[in-house]
């Protein structure tokens, strides 16, 4: 099992990074609070990602995470009952770990059923199983984000639209979702962007 993989971080996008380690480039999977870690650094700097691996017959896929508390919330979810590791990772693009804690501990349902592919019966079942294994952790001294000033909209646009896309949602609507984000905030970024339009599907 690969615990972790270090090396040259080649190419980042919301979705997936590739990170080269001895001439191999893994292609890994990843949440956009992974995303927003590794963008601080850029293509070409050195990154390290702890991995999840998931292996099947015909697949055998990686997914990445900048923190253990990540990881550890990823690992958690998958083991519930209907949760899958696309929805798992869409849970965590929803939300900071420390935000997942919270809505977790406090039974807030209708907060996970707004995740695509959460249902009512999947949403409370997750807190069910989770409430009493996740610690919660104040967000109060959390960041705000902060918009990325070498984009300009347009380009944000085109990578959130691009990440929705991979994730599933369909493009028509999806340009919908994000003409009403960045009309009301033309400075989001990519990460507040692709956040507000879970939530708007």
């Amino acid at each position: 099992m690969i615990e972790y993989i270090s090396g040259t971080l080649t190419l980042l996008t919301p979705t997936y990074a590739v990170v080269e380690a001895a001439g191999v480039g893994y292609r890994l999977d990843i949440s956009l609070a992974t995303f927003s870690a590794l963008e601080k650094h850029g293509n070409g700097a050195s990154a390290t990602l702890l991995v999840h691996e998931i292996i099947r017959e015909d697949t055998h896929d990686l997914f990445g995470f900048a923190t253990e508390e990540e990881r550890s919330l990823f690992r958690a979810l998958v083991s519930v009952s209907g949760v899958g590791a696309n929805t798992a990772r869409m849970i965590l693009s929803s939300a900071s770990p420390d935000e997942l804690g919270q809505v977790i501990a406090t039974g807030d349902a209708k907060r996970l059923k707004a995740v695509k592919g959460v249902g009512t019966k999947t949403a409370e079942r997750i807190i069910v199983d989770l409430r009493d294994k996740i610690k919660v952790v104040a967000a109060a001294g959390a960041t705000p984000e902060m918009p990325l000033a070498q984009q300009s909209v347009s380009e944000t646009q085109e990578e959130a639209l691009a990440a929705l896309m991979m994730l599933g949602f369909p493009r028509p609507q999806s340009l919908k979702v994000l003409k009403k984000i960045f009309d009301a905030d033309p400075a989001a970024s990519v990460e507040t962007a692709i956040k507000r339009a879970l939530t708007m599907f």
